[in-house]
């Protein structure tokens, strides 16, 4: 059989319409490279192989009655924290390892419906509260590109699985970052969508109710891939109101892609942040890739007087990231937060600060913030009219080595040989996250140790096709996904 571990989505489809391939043979093939594979790297933290063999000989039945669709019959896998039933969720505590949910989530029963063909679920950071993927239960996932390094987190897994061939597509999720820094540590595709377009109900903590959503307050489920393409079909397929829910009353009608071809976009190269410092390599991949843009005829603007205040953007981010955590907090560790709160220096507005200070928001303090946000996000559509989208790192570095130290607020990065807080580089995700923009992770180069570089393409609220479509232009132009050498060939 042809070796299609590294195909795309539509790639697969095509195949298995043309049949030149059964949706059987792929998962078994799919099956027997995380056996070989997964040793090293422990993407797949819970196999479902056997339900997978079903749903495949399902897909290939419905298949010889005339059925088609882009996911009947590929490969994939789901991130540990969103609901599968039958299948643990434990968001890596060690309280709930036994937590199995009874439901899938609306967006695994939507691609269940569809066809898919789920593996199992994929490795996550303690709480999903990190830039790596580890946890007690099940151990710590590699990086295919170093195994050495982190994937990053907390879809790490689910990055790790795709560059390792394990299935076409992944589900993930994001509130710091964590669909954009995997997608950019292990060379793959991620689309953080505008907040509420994807349904939440099963993206829930353990033990707690699965209640309909509209939306979260800064958190959002979404599509990870080996290509921009499959970004865009994964979005169509799930991006409609929870049945269950108050999206009745509605259906989704995204704007398409303001341009359609490269020339035609505007774009504002945001390679700095006045929080954290970028590496010089990075720095350069973001640079060599605007120079190369203008040289297509994209209308490349390196500032904007609409551009927001970045760093008091990333101030509120933090204050609202951690009021929305501490509602979860035990009573005891609430009090300890309290007290360390009230010990912080009033000047100090670091966002380790920040974070702390978040904890313990009164209602009055939570709506301030909340209202610096709707501020930012009115500056942020300003800048939408002067540009069609904002290129800028998704982390300061390449993937970097594992670090499992505790207090996790005294770990450091090193950036071009000197070491910053690890925490601050929740500052690139704070860009997109807190206004609820779109952003799509896309790899563009390598580093000098053969690392996957990346950048995050923003775009304007619920204009997801526009960075989407950019992406694909990318990959057409300038190359797809490249397989990491540890995994390799099948």
């Amino acid at each position: 059989m042809t070796d299609y571990a590294y195909s795309t989505a539509a790639g697969l489809a095509t195949a298995l319409a043309k049949g030149e391939v059964s949706a059987v043979e792929l998962t078994t093939a799919a099956i027997a490279r995380i056996e070989r594979l997964d040793g090293d790297i422990n993407a797949i933290c819970v196999p479902d192989f056997d339900r997978a063999l079903a749903a495949a000989g399902e897909a290939d039945a419905a298949r010889a009655r005339g059925e088609a669709g882009p996911v009947l019959g590929v490969p994939m896998t789901i991130k540990d924290s969103i609901d599968i039933a039958g299948l643990p969720t434990t968001w890596g505590l060690p309280p709930f390892k036994d937590h199995v949910p009874a439901a899938d989530a609306v967006v695994v029963a939507r691609l269940k419906a569809a066809g898919a063909v789920i593996l199992g679920k994929t490795n996550v950071s303690l709480a999903l509260g990190d830039f790596q993927s580890y946890n007690a239960i099940y151990g710590t996932t590699n990086n295919p590109w170093d195994l050495g390094r982190t994937p990053g987190g907390s879809s790490g897994g689910s990055a790790a699985a795709l560059a390792a061939g394990f299935g076409a597509l992944s589900m993930g999720s994001d509130i710091g970052g964590s669909l954009r820094v995997p997608a950019h540590f292990c060379g793959v595709y991620a689309h953080k969508p505008s907040i509420g377009l994807l349904p939440l109900r099963g993206h829930t903590f353990p033990g707690t109710r699965p209640l309909p959503e509209i939306g979260g307050d800064l958190g959002v489920v979404g599509p990870m891939a080996r290509s921009a393409t499959d970004l865009a079909m994964m979005l169509g397929l799930l991006a409609d109101p929870d049945e269950t829910g108050l999206g009745l009353a509605y259906r989704t009608a995204l704007r398409p892609a303001r341009h359609d071809d490269l020339s035609g976009f505007r774009v504002l190269i945001l390679p700095e942040h006045p929080l954290v410092p970028v590496s010089s390599e990075v720095l350069a991949a973001v640079d060599e890739l605007a120079t190369r843009l203008e040289g297509l005829g994209v209308t490349v603007r390196r500032g904007s007087p609409h551009l927001p205040d970045l760093a008091e953007g990333a101030r509120t981010y933090m204050r609202l990231l951690q009021s929305s955590i501490a509602v979860g907090f035990p009573p005891e560790v609430y009090a300890a937060a309290r007290t360390a709160a009230a010990a912080l220096d009033p000047s100090d507005t670091s966002l380790f600060a920040e974070r702390a200070r978040g904890v313990v928001l009164s209602h009055r303090d939570w709506l301030t913030a909340d209202t610096a946000r709707g501020v930012q996000r009115t500056q942020w559509a300003e800048l939408f009219t002067d540009v069609d989208l904002v290129i800028a790192p998704v982390s300061s570095t390449p993937a970097f080595p594992h670090d499992h130290s505790q207090p996790m607020g005294k770990r450091t990065i090193t950036i071009d040989g000197e070491k910053h807080d690890y925490i601050d580089q929740l500052a690139w995700a704070a860009m997109a996250t807190a206004p609820g923009l779109p952003s799509t992770a896309v790899p563009i180069t390598r580093s000098a140790q053969g690392l996957p570089i990346g950048v995050q393409l923003i775009g304007p609220l619920f204009e997801d096709h526009t960075p989407i479509r950019f992406a694909e232009l990318l990959e057409r132009e300038f190359g797809a996904f490249a397989p990491p050498p540890l995994a390799g060939p099948a």
